[in-house]
């Protein structure tokens, strides 16, 4: 009827939303390729700083085209005055702070933001970082905002405590900024550096501060996870001091082995580890103890914790009343000295996990009464929230850090608490509470036998370890890091879920296995054991193994120095 509005159909308006889409899509391919068309011109004008824009304006995530845009900045900037550029440049910002209202998230936008700033006769940086904090109120956790005021910070010689201030004002307006308890970790080391110059960590009194801030938090808020992420970098340790924690030399095998306290390169320059036997160099080959290792803490003249070297014929003299090993490391900065007296077969000078403050730190007195007061807020806490599982992993570091083996125990239960409230992460806490046993095991140097054991670590500390007993734990596997344990002559992992033995190999001592009721299935699943020479018993009873046709008649070729094989 006259006077009224004519509504469109379904059909009428999806035909006129094609129509649109069709002009859009029109108008970005000729655009697009007109840039593309002046680019490969070299023709560098303003009139395509005008043709970019407008594509960038709706799409400002097309990489190419933010190039195109900076070719023709340095070329502009051979032709027009200083006057002219910065005019230019500052369109340019205005253009660039619209597509990050369009994309907050651009990746090309904060880069190409950052090279005009550097690029601009005149930059104001100190505009830079009202805009990052503008954008951060938007969205505290956007990390392209976050590294590009990290630039900003840089080059507007922004001091850190000037930061570290800006990090807690944002703290205090939401504990739940995971981005700015980050920041601060970097900031803190930086305003309070260690006094003993550790890298990466503040000053302990610094520290000690922090814990109320983080208990603020953690009160108003249990099941944060921010707060607690940087509970757990405060309870953290800075790296231990490279050393050469063990040296092994052994008569029999003419075999030498250096443990690292890092994992170390196996492929380092052949002058970075040097021997010397009796004070004069000694040219040898340094190999991992196993093939597929490629960082370790074991040095069998190889790379990884450990490594090893075949020590060249007539180095040891039975006739000598001594000799003198030593290894410098890192151009002799770091060394390592060991004699093997006429008579001995092996000899060896190590720290001993608590020589290294392996797992935990020397605490100071105060710092003590600190973190004990920490356990009982922790402990009021979880009584508050019992279902809260960073809680009760924060009480188990706190376990860890106070006295790992007088809260043996308690930790136990604690990661009973655990499982029972996050199921879904069993298995990680299985691997984690596997992880704290063995670190008990090595402090208590109780190495023979150890349960509910679900993955085996720290093996580089058990390098003269000769005996050890794995049986009825939850083992899948022998990881390869297994190797490092060139001491081991019996291993006993009976009543696990093995199917690998990938980790048994070129152990030289290793004579007797026991793998009653485990999972070894095929006889390539036994291939590593044909590296270990002195191997001469094998327990293999209750394998599926067992019921493979011609398994005894195959295993005695891949094992021909075995004498007992019980299956």
């Amino acid at each position: 009827m006259h006077g009224r509005i004519k509504l469109k159909t379904t059909e009428e308006q999806a035909e006129q939303k094609q129509k649109e889409r069709l002009k859009k899509l029109h108008f970005y391919e000729t655009t697009r390729s007109a840039c593309f068309a002046k680019r490969k011109a070299g023709i560098l004008d303003e009139e395509g700083l005008i043709l970019s824009g407008q594509l960038l304006a709706a799409n400002p995530d097309f990489a190419t085209l933010w190039n195109f845009r900076r070719e023709i900045f340095l070329h502009l900037k051979e032709e027009k005055n200083p006057e002219e550029l910065q005019t230019l440049f500052e369109k340019e910002l205005s253009f660039l702070e619209t597509c990050l209202r369009v994309n907050p998230k651009s990746y090309g936008t904060w880069h190409h933001r950052g090279w005009v700033l550097d690029h601009s006769p005149h930059p104001d940086w100190k505009v830079e970082l009202e805009l990052c904090s503008k954008f951060l109120q938007f969205d505290e956790r956007n990390f392209h905002c976050w590294d590009y005021r990290r630039l900003v910070v840089q080059r507007a010689e922004v001091s850190p405590q000037e930061e570290l201030e800006f990090t807690h004002k944002l703290i205090g307006t939401n504990f739940s900024n995971y981005s700015s308890w980050h920041y601060r970790s970097t900031l803190l080391p930086l305003v309070y550096p260690d006094t003993e110059c550790r890298v990466g960590r503040a000053d302990e009194e610094a520290l000690l501060t922090e814990y109320e801030l983080v208990q603020n938090a953690l009160f108003t808020d249990p099941n944060d996870q921010s707060a607690w992420f940087y509970y757990r970098w405060l309870l953290g340790r800075a790296d231990r001091e490279e050393t050469v924690s063990c040296l092994y030399i052994s008569r029999e095998g003419q075999r030498l082995i250096v443990s690292f306290s890092h994992p170390v390169n196996v492929l380092l320059p052949r002058d970075e580890l040097i021997l010397f036997v009796d004070g004069l160099p000694l040219r040898v080959t340094w190999k991992s103890p196993h093939p597929q290792l490629k960082r370790s803490a074991i040095w069998q003249l190889s790379l990884i914790s450990s490594m090893i070297c075949e020590l060249p014929p007539n180095t040891i003299n039975a006739a000598c009343s001594e000799h003198n090993f030593k290894v410098h490391w890192r151009d002799g900065r770091i060394q390592r000295e060991c004699i093997l007296y006429k008579g001995r077969s092996e000899s060896w000078c190590r720290d001993s996990a608590t020589d290294q403050q392996l797992f935990r730190c020397d605490l100071s007195v105060e710092k003590t009464t600190v973190l004990q007061s920490e356990l009982n807020s922790c402990t009021q806490l979880q009584e508050l929230e019992p279902d809260n599982k960073w809680c009760a992993l924060t009480i188990i570091l706190l376990m860890r850090a106070l006295d790992p083996l007088g809260y043996e125990k308690e930790m136990l239960q604690c990661f009973q608490t655990l499982k029972a409230t996050d199921p879904m992460r069993t298995a990680y806490f299985d691997d984690l509470l596997s992880k704290f046993i063995i670190e008990n095991s090595i402090l208590k140097m109780e190495y023979a036998e150890s349960r509910n054991l679900t993955n085996l670590c720290h093996l580089d500390q058990m390098q003269l370890v000769t005996h050890m007993n794995l049986t009825s734990n939850r083992l899948k596997s022998l990881p390869i890091h297994l190797s490092m344990m060139q001491c081991l002559e019996v291993l006993e992992a009976s009543d696990n879920e093995i199917e690998s033995l990938e980790g048994l190999v070129q152990l030289p001592r290793l004579q007797e296995i026991s793998l009653q009721n485990n999972r070894i299935s095929k006889i390539g699943d036994l291939r590593p054991l044909a590296s270990c020479p002195s191997l001469i018993l094998l327990n293999l009873k209750g394998n599926p193994i067992t019921e493979v046709p011609d398994f005894e008649s195959e295993l005695s070729e891949l094992l021909p120095s075995l004498k007992d094989l019980i299956v």
